[in-house]
């Protein structure tokens, strides 16, 4: 069973930025599709960005297009979610997740999820 284990989250101002990492067990990274999903308090959990397993193909939320970049190092095992121009509102517990495609995880399909990492933006 593959790990996910994230990191990189923490407190940040308003107009800041943030990475996050994740980092997968197993041989097959590249196998898979990758990506974030955010749960903010009392709120459902919510996409936020997929990579495809060889990185050809992304996709981003609305509230997220422009200001965040997901990308992946298969070699290392390893996808990132480069998070700029940060507002309160991106606060939330972000999750790192695998799939059998990135259209499938924006559709919320996901295989296993990581533990999260907590994003906090202060205004």
């Amino acid at each position: 069973q593959v790990q996910l284990v994230e990191s990189g989250g923490g407190l940040v101002q308003a107009g800041g930025s943030l990475r996050l990492s994740c980092a997968a067990s197993g041989r097959t990274f590249s196998d898979y599709a990758m990506g974030w999903f955010r749960q903010a308090p009392g709120k459902e959990r919510e996409f936020v960005a997929a990579v495809s397993g060889s990185a050809s193909s992304t996709y981003y939320a609305d509230s997220v297009k422009g200001r965040f970049t997901i990308s992946r190092t298969n070699a290392k095992n390893t996808v990132y979610l480069q998070m700029n121009s940060l507002k309160p509102e991106d606060t939330a517990v972000y999750y790192c997740a695998r799939g059998t495609g990135a259209l499938n995880l924006r559709r919320g399909v996901v295989g296993s999820w990581g533990q999260g990492t907590q994003v906090t933006v202060s205004s």
